[in-house]
C-alpha cells in the first residue's frame, strides 16, 4: 500500500543553525551569508554574486 504524505506528521520544531559555528560574509547592506568557518569568504561572495547576476532583476 502506498504511503499517503497528506497524513504524515511534520516536525514539531525547526532547529536553527548555531551562528557561533559559522562566519558571516557581508554581500551588501541587506545581505549577509553565513558559511562554514573553514570556507573561503571571497569564493562564497563571488559565487553568490554570480548566481544573483544570472537572475532577471
Amino acid at each position: 500500500m502506498a504511503s499517503n504524505n497528506m497524513y504524515d506528521k511534520k516536525p514539531t520544531a525547526f532547529v536553527s543553525p548555531d551562528l557561533s559555528k559559522l562566519q558571516a560574509v557581508v554581500i551588501d547592506i541587506k545581505t549577509i551569508l553565513y558559511i562554514a568557518l573553514d570556507a573561503d569568504p571571497k569564493l562564497a561572495k563571488s559565487s553568490y554574486l554570480s548566481r544573483v547576476g544570472m537572475k532577471k532583476l
